[in-house]
């Protein structure tokens, strides 16, 4: 082979492999936000969109089938600020984030704060196997086919996983895309918390 094919086949698989990176590279990156949030990043895989309480939308009133059996509605937790993961049992954010998730649950319940997950693109059974592995107390409704997330239109989850916080009133107040942790989290519910109705 002659030595200009031979540095030009080397030139091609270089820049094969870097196309490779970047769009592996791409696949995790959190997309652009609406215009109407506030984006403040933050350190680490999770992206923070805060939208000021004027500007806020009402989240739709999902309801369905629960993986523990049973029925919920959003609607049911108005007047509690709801924290709603995104998350899938095939997911290895998920299962970096869910001691987090549930550590949270534990400690704001009694301050109004509702935690509920969102399984979507999953199987029942990999979902139930995924929550008794990890001692996750909290509901999580049931979206194989991922028809709920498609209403979650105002910030929308960009990637699994995601967590919208909604407001006292319904509306959503934030997003993170990501996986989340307990102190982020926690920060972005305190302000949401303080907040009246």
């Amino acid at each position: 082979m002659s030595p200009v094919r031979s540095a030009t086949r080397a030139i091609a698989a270089l820049l094969a492999a870097l196309a490779a990176v970047a769009a592996l590279a791409a696949c995790g990156a959190p997309a652009a936000t609406t215009a109407t949030a506030n984006q403040n990043y933050v350190a680490g895989d999770a992206a923070v969109s805060v939208v000021p309480a004027g500007d806020r939308v009402a989240a739709p009133a999902l309801r369905a089938a629960t993986v523990g059996g049973g029925t919920l509605s959003l609607a049911s937790l108005r007047g509690r600020v709801v924290v709603l993961n995104v998350w899938a049992s095939w997911c290895p954010p998920c299962r970096a984030e869910a001691p987090g998730l549930q550590a949270v649950a534990d400690q704001t319940a009694a301050r109004g704060v509702s935690v509920v997950g969102l399984d979507s693109r999953d199987n029942t059974v990999a979902a139930q196997a995924f929550t008794a592995a990890h001692a996750i107390t909290y509901p999580s409704l049931v979206d194989p086919n991922g028809l709920l997330v498609l209403q979650l239109t105002q910030l929308p989850p960009q990637a699994i996983p995601s967590t919208l916080v909604i407001d006292r009133a319904g509306r959503v107040a934030a997003r993170i895309v990501g996986p989340v942790t307990e102190p982020i989290l926690l920060g972005v519910l305190r302000p949401v918390i303080a907040e009246h109705a």
